[in-house]
This record gives C-alpha cells, structure tokens and sequence, in this order.
C-alpha cells in the first residue's frame, strides 16, 4: 500500500495531455484530488486507480518541515 499526503509531489505512469507526468496531491481519501504540475488541471480519482497509476513519490510534503 502506497503512502501519500497532501503536498507530496508523485510522478505517474501515463503523460497528462500536457505532456507532464508530475503531480500535486491536493486532497487524500477514498478519492485523490491531483494539480498537474504542468498545465495547472486539477482531477479527482478513486484510490485503487491512483494507486495503479502512480509509479514513484519525488518528493514528500514531510522532508521540507524541521
């Protein structure tokens, strides 16, 4: 089980349109609320499909805080 919270950075496996593949968690629960680094789009998806999509955590919201 992957362990997210909200202001990680994560980078999924598919490009958004925009062609980023990095994203803002925004919102955590049984829906994900996502902010495309790239473009700015703001999407909600279930967390099976979130857990599928998401290959690797880039940086965590916890690393900036002392």
């Amino acid at each position: 089980m992957l362990v997210c919270s909200v202001g990680d950075i994560v980078k999924m496996k598919k490009t958004h349109p925009c062609g980023s593949d990095r994203w803002e968690i925004t919102r955590t629960g049984m829906d994900f609320g996502l902010k495309c680094l790239g473009c700015g789009r703001r999407v909600m998806i279930p967390r099976p499909k979130f857990e599928k999509a998401v290959k690797q955590v880039l940086q965590s919201a916890n690393e900036n805080k002392v």
